[in-house]
């Protein structure tokens, strides 16, 4: 499996992988830092006192719980965007969160508890970029939103060594595909030969949005995980591993040129 997440991320999905007998390949496009400053901390704290409070990802509840003690406030309903997120809010000390069972943004919005936000408050922790559809559509509710974005995304170069492995595959190989940025990153910063690559494999996305994007950015072999979880998007992939079209794609990389002497990422 071809994971992009963020430097040091990788290891739930080479656990998920490992317990189907399978191998991950790390291509991160950025790392992720913390904001830890004192605007940072001020929205932040402006955000958790609204009455409906939105998490975003497993990191924005990592960070936030870094900056200040995270308690919900009686009265409060706080969310988050899938299990994952919902599970490292409770380690922080959250007692009751909300999470959609269809995990993603379109599954977060279509939440009973954020339907009726017209002239109230809601906090979202975040990270700049990412996730772009949730304020216009929380603001078209008539929401108030308080953004505090506590990380973010650093972009770095490609590693040379991984993606050099991508030519000396000796398996079957699915990219796993959980963030549109990080796909475009990697689009934009992959040479033309690694590009060629990744584009011969399946992609396991996590929602059909990352589905679409995929298509768009020129990955003609998708797959629908139930969520971004590693266990979910591995099980995707062994799912697809136990097909007789994944074979096939053992073909398409032995088609794929390797680089030539100008090949350098980009």
């Amino acid at each position: 499996m071809i994971s992009l997440r963020p430097t040091g991320q990788h290891g739930p999905v080479r656990r998920a992988a490992a317990r189907h007998g399978g191998a991950v390949v790390a291509l991160s496009p950025w790392s992720v830092q913390p904001r830890d400053s004192r605007a940072a901390r001020e929205s932040l704290q402006a955000a958790l006192a609204a009455p409906f409070v939105v998490f975003t990802s497993p990191a924005a509840a990592g960070m936030a719980g870094a900056l200040q003690a995270l308690h919900r406030q009686p009265g409060q309903q706080w969310f988050a965007v899938g299990a994952g997120t919902a599970a490292a809010l409770r380690r922080a000390g959250v007692d009751t969160v909300d999470s959609p069972a269809r995990m993603d943004s379109e599954g977060l919005l279509a939440l009973p508890g954020l339907q009726r936000l017209a002239g109230r408050r809601l906090g979202l922790v975040t990270a700049p970029g990412g996730r772009g559809t949730l304020v216009p559509a929380f603001e078209a509710r008539g929401a108030l939103v308080l953004r505090a974005d506590v990380y973010e995304r650093v972009p770095h170069p490609l590693p040379p060594r991984q993606l050099a492995r991508l030519h000396t595959l000796d398996a079957p190989a699915v990219l796993a595909v959980s963030s549109g940025e990080a796909l475009q990153r990697v689009v934009e910063a992959a040479g033309a030969a690694a590009l060629d690559r990744l584009r011969a494999l399946p992609v396991i996305a996590a929602s059909d949005r990352l589905a679409t994007l995929a298509a768009d950015l020129g990955f003609a072999d998708r797959h629908r995980a139930a969520s971004a979880r590693p266990a979910d998007m591995v099980a995707a992939a062994a799912v697809l591993a136990a097909s007789p079209a994944f074979a096939r794609v053992r073909g398409r990389l032995a088609r794929s040129p390797a680089p030539g002497p100008e090949e350098t990422p980009r």
